[in-house]
């Protein structure tokens, strides 16, 4: 399950956003978030590549933790 950081993810609606966009490469993905540390860890199917992309895309990059 690889763990993101993401510095932008401040709020509710981040999170929102966040999900969507993980969940739109992979729609049985489970994302689970931690807003305090601004970490998004993921377990996908798909690769972890594909969902930093999809991160940047809605605009909170991110690296691997």
């Amino acid at each position: 399950m690889p763990t993101f950081n993401v510095p932008k993810m401040t709020c509710g609606h981040c999170v929102s956003t966040v999900t969507t966009a993980v969940k739109s490469v992979d729609t049985n993905a489970t994302v689970e978030i931690d807003l305090d540390n601004q970490q998004v860890t993921v377990e996908s199917t798909a690769d972890s590549a594909a969902i930093a992309a999809v991160l940047e895309e809605a605009g909170y990059p991110n690296e691997l933790a």
